[in-house]
Formats: structure tokens, sequence, C-alpha cells
């Protein structure tokens, strides 16, 4: 009876458990489309801050490798130059063992004409032995440190190396499960959108907005390329990522900028957004996005993988600051 009445109890428990524990677990296998977009919205934030710092990366060792160049086509010459010093100094030892030092003394002797002749004439065969001595020293030397300085930046470019195929690889994994959201939201909002109105087609943006001076050019630029895909890494023509436009925009205007979103803060005047006119550059993301100010609260922008370069509300995604270039 006893047993009876447990495994009773233990039963009525197991259902209790079952009927509260259901309702949460279909609640979690199946989020709103709010809660897939933020979780979107999330990774997205996360690869600007990798594109970004990839750019960083890039721009860093394109510089190391340009300095490699440049130690090599000083190293090249100075070689040359050793090689030619050492050459001189081995032909003056060998000229003093074939001959025999007393030879080479007496011979000076007998050319010398006097004894002040003869003082002068060692002097000056001493001093040449040396000063070629000295500069082959000088070159070693210098050698010494290039090389130091070529081992230095080797060591660097691998490093930067493995940085940029880390943020790929990082980059490459948030981008596949953004992937896997996108595909689950079009699952959850499949029957409302099958009940929307196909959106028009796209339309000519018209004439960029009236800005004079260095940023109209800015703005001009960045308004001709509405529509464009956003491809990380790149600066155009036909693809950009948000640094990439920001920087080509302005680089229509005469400013040369970073291709990198926190080098483009350290470039320019901070303002407030009080201050903002169009042409200046809004940051977002703890620095890790960037777009052009067009005016009437409305940016240019690269936004993301996903999309196309844009107009979009200047409060798109969380604020960090303004700047002004030039």
């Amino acid at each position: 009876m006893s047993n009876g009445r447990t495994l009773l109890r233990s039963l009525l428990v197991g259902m209790t458990v079952a009927a509260v524990v259901a309702p949460a677990c279909a609640a979690h296998a199946d989020p709103t489309a709010a809660e897939i977009q933020v979780q979107i919205d999330d990774g997205n934030r996360k690869v600007e801050l990798i594109v970004e710092e990839y750019n960083k990366v890039n721009g860093d060792l394109t510089a190391t490798q340009a300095a490699l160049t440049d130690l090599d086509a000083k190293l090249r010459p100075l070689q040359a130059q050793m090689a030619a010093a050492q050459v001189n100094v081995e032909q003056v030892a060998v000229s003093a063992y074939k001959t025999g030092s007393h030879l080479r003394t007496l011979s000076v002797v007998l050319g010398a004409g006097s004894s002040e002749g003869f003082v002068d004439q060692l002097g000056t065969l001493r001093q040449i032995s040396h000063n070629q001595q000295a500069e082959l020293d000088t070159f070693t030397a210098a050698k010494k440190a290039y090389d130091a300085e070529q081992q230095r930046l080797n060591t660097l470019l691998t490093t930067q190396q493995t940085q940029k195929g880390e943020l790929e690889t990082r980059r490459k994994q948030i981008e596949a499960d953004i992937a896997r959201l996108d595909a689950l939201q079009d699952k959850v909002n499949a029957e409302e959108a099958a009940k929307k109105k196909p959106a028009p087609p796209a339309t000519n943006p018209g004439p960029p907005p009236a800005v004079s001076g260095q940023a109209g050019k800015a703005v001009s630029y960045a308004w001709a390329q509405l529509g464009k895909k956003y491809v990380w890494g790149t600066a155009g023509p036909n693809t950009f990522d948000c640094s990439g436009l920001t920087m080509m925009a302005w680089k229509a205007a005469g400013v040369t900028l970073p291709h990198n979103a926190a080098q483009q803060w350290g470039k320019v005047k901070h303002i407030s957004r009080s201050q903002l006119a169009p042409g200046d550059l809004v940051f977002y993301n703890g620095l890790g996005h960037v777009g052009i100010y067009i005016g009437n609260n409305q940016i240019i922008h690269a936004p993301n993988s996903r999309t196309v370069v844009k107009v979009a509300p200047i409060d798109v995604d969380p604020l960090y600051g303004y700047g002004r270039p030039g």
C-alpha cells in the first residue's frame, strides 16, 4: 500500500514538472523575430569590431613589408661596399706576404730620396692600410645593425600575419552564426513575409545634398556609392566596408585617413553633436563602426555583409562620438 502511494505521488510530481517545463522549452526553441534580430544585431557589432581590427593589422602589415623593402634597398649597396673594402684589405695583405715587409720598406727607402721622404711614404702606406680597415669595421658594424633590424621586422611580420589569420577565422565563425540566425529568422517570419506586398524596385537616389567645399566633395562621393555591396576589408571601387567608405570619401576631398575607424577617430577634430555638419564623421560601437553625416540627422554608411551602402538615421547604432576631418 505504501509502495502504491509512493508510486502515485511520483507520477503526479512527474506530470506537474512536465507541464511546467514543456511550455518553457517550447518558448525557448521558438524565439520571436525581435529576439532573433537582437542576436543578429549583436553579431553584426562583433563582426564590425573584428573587421576594423583586421583593417588596422592589415595596414600595420603593409607598413612592415614596406620597411623590409626599404631596408633591403639600403642593405644591398652596403654589402657591395663591404665586399670592395674586403678585397682591398686582402690585396694589401697578399702584397705584404709576397714581398716581405723588409723588401717593401727597402723599396720605400730607395724611392724616397731622403730620410724625410722615407718617413712620409711609410706613414702614408700605414695610413692607407689603417683607413681601409677602419672603413671595413664601419661597414661591418652597419651590417650588424641592419641584420638586427631585419630580424626584428621579420618577427613583427610573422606576428602580424598570425593576427590577421586569427581575425579572419573569428570573423568567419561569427558570420556563420549570423547566417544560421538569418535562416531561423526567415523561418519565423515566413507567414508574415508571404502576406507582405513585394518591395518596390530600387530608384535612383537623385542628386546628393547641396554641400560646399571639401565636405561637399566627401558627401558627393559617399552618395555616389549608394547601393554598392558591403565587403569587409575593401575600399572601392565596387565594394566597401564602413571605414573604407569614409576613407575614400574624404580622399576625394583631398584628405588622407587610415582604413580603420579607431585610427580615423585619432586623426579627426572631435566635435559635439550640436556642431555636427555634413561631411563630418559619426563613430559607433566603441569605434567599431563609422559613417559620414549628410545632414537632417542622417548618415551614409556601409553597415554589414547582409546589406549595401545606404542612408540611415544617425542613431542607427550606439553612438561613440563625432569628428571633423581636414
